[in-house]
């Protein structure tokens, strides 16, 4: 069995996040790094109650607060890609301070950095060094985040511990570029099947070409005007694309099948119910066979829930819409305000040169800290 690596959870923030990425953990391989966190907690935040299930990890405080703050995070990767164990670049360049100074870039790179070690290690330093938080913590570091969702390790909180996720307000560690994201889209995929009868293309008069049967579908994608919606501030663009098609037999074959996948990205006033209807309304009438092969429904941003607007005070009342779908959708459908905030740029996630600004790891700490130390008043 291999050693336990150290985690320091009370040094510097942005050491702990380069400490994290440097213990793979790709998906369905993370009993190694659920096993340094848990070893962390338990030997350096002796005000913590510390649970373990699976290569899931809580630790929570019990002071009898009025409210509990959730921040969640997953400790998975996607596959390594040459970029572990982690570096530091300093020097790199000019970066923009807080205050809008300029000062010495300090990057972190490594697989993880933004999506989203560096998030889990902003949770672990608050949770171990915060003895006395004006709010109950809990934090629940989780496993399976970044395959199928029948893998989710909070998916099987939520179906077999879920007492663990009793909270007031949740905080999502996902890559936010320090900013408050809130919500999310739900996402909806269906697969539009055309049949045609295959023939010879030097006879083509003798078949019905498939591919061409979905001429309408794609007419009807290429016309269709997205909707914006705002909900509390935050301005939710929705989307319909074709994603995939697949058709075609040989070179010299006319199809008899062929198909085009659909993602529809929807705001979160819309019901996956609804999501459905909608996109059967948009292709109503076309000669095509319609099969559902994704629905997830989104999240509303509940900024108006007490907690949540003095986390957004907390954060200098910035905060904007999430674009895309994220695990804050399974809070908000157990009725409690979720967001979305962590240090990272969501556009390096899953990349081969993936980055993090040490500088913006410190500020989502700071923040944080803020929020659960003095509260703002309602």
């Amino acid at each position: 069995m291999p050693d336990v690596p150290w985690l320091d959870l009370a040094g510097d923030v942005a050491d702990l996040a380069a400490a994290l990425v440097d213990i793979p953990s790709v998906s369905q391989d993370e009993a190694l790094i659920a096993d340094s966190v848990e070893s962390a907690l338990r030997a350096q935040a002796p005000h913590l109650e510390v649970l373990r299930s699976g290569n899931a990890v809580l630790a929570r405080t019990t002071l009898g607060r009025a409210r509990r703050v959730m921040l969640a995070g997953h400790l998975d990767t996607v596959p390594i890609a040459g970029n572990v164990p982690s570096r530091r670049v300093t020097g790199a360049g000019d970066a923009e301070g807080a205050q809008g100074e300029v000062r010495e870039a300090d990057l972190l790179y490594g697989c993880g950095t933004v999506d989203m070690k560096s998030g889990d290690a902003v949770f672990l330093h608050l949770a171990a060094t915060l003895t006395a938080p004006v709010h109950d913590i809990t934090l629940v570091l989780y496993d399976c985040e970044e395959i199928a969702a029948e893998y989710n390790g909070l998916g099987r909180i939520e179906r077999d511990l879920p007492g663990w996720l009793e909270s007031d307000v949740a905080v999502l560690g996902e890559p936010s570029d320090g900013v408050i994201e809130a919500g999310c889209q739900g996402t909806l995929r269906v697969r539009l099947t055309a049949e045609g009868v295959r023939s010879h293309s030097a006879r083509s008069w003798l078949g019905v070409n498939a591919v061409h049967g979905l001429a309408p579908v794609l007419q009807r994608l290429a016309g269709y005007a997205p909707r914006q919606v705002d909900i509390d501030g935050c301005v939710y663009r929705e989307g319909l694309q074709a994603v995939r098609i697949t058709g075609g037999v040989a070179g010299n074959v006319v199809p008899d099948a062929a198909s085009i996948d659909v993602n529809f990205r929807f705001a979160p006033d819309r019901t996956a119910d609804e999501a459905l209807e909608h996109v059967h309304g948009v292709f109503a009438g076309v000669d095509a066979g319609m099969e559902v092969t994704d629905l997830s429904p989104g999240a509303l941003p509940g900024l108006a829930a007490p907690a949540a607007v003095e986390l957004v005070a907390a954060a200098g009342g910035r905060f904007r819409a999430k674009y895309g779908w994220t695990d804050v959708a399974r809070f908000a459908a157990r009725g409690i305000p979720a967001v979305n905030y962590g240090p990272g740029d969501p556009n390096l996630a899953h990349t081969r040169g993936e980055f993090v600004d040490t500088a913006q790891i410190h500020q989502v700490a700071q923040v944080l800290r803020s929020y659960l130390t003095t509260g703002v008043p309602e």
